[in-house]
């Protein structure tokens, strides 16, 4: 699945007065239908968070993952739509896959909270549509679904 491939994504969250709130996150996948990542150590203006009580109003959430190249014939992105939990620990097979992924994290693990994202949608784009692991449910034109 193209999703897994990037390095970073756009977490959205439903904001004040209904304005999305985007905010960049690193994250891991587990078993295809489940997107993890934490609070880490990095500086925040306050450990209030917005992306956290946004998810406590409404669990409703979107990833946002791309790649951009300047051969457009290798553009691709890929979103996954789900509802999303904020807790102060996990299990350790989440934790594992995000803290497995980025160097900084071995070190120095996130301490949370954790924020764990059930997909309930993936869908996405390829301008190489072989690329995508896919099951194309267009019957003339729309999105393609990734799987």
């Amino acid at each position: 699945m193209m999703f897994g491939l990037a390095r970073s994504g756009v977490l959205a969250t439903h904001g004040h007065k209904g304005f999305p709130h985007l905010v960049p996150i690193v994250f891991g996948v587990v078993d295809d239908d489940t997107i993890v990542t934490a609070v880490d150590h990095k500086p925040k203006s306050t450990m209030n968070l917005m992306r956290l009580s946004n998810i406590t109003k409404n669990p409703l959430v979107s990833v946002l993952v791309n790649d951009y190249c300047e051969d457009w014939s290798a553009l691709w992105w890929a979103r996954a739509d789900g509802t999303a939990t904020v807790t102060d620990s996990v299990e350790e097979r989440l934790a594992t896959s995000l803290i497995r992924r980025y160097e900084e994290y071995s070190e120095l693990p996130p301490h949370g909270p954790w924020i764990t994202i059930k997909v309930s949608q993936w869908s996405g784009w390829s301008a190489d549509t072989a690329r995508l692991h896919v099951e194309d449910e267009r019957p003339s034109g729309g999105s393609t679904q990734l799987r």
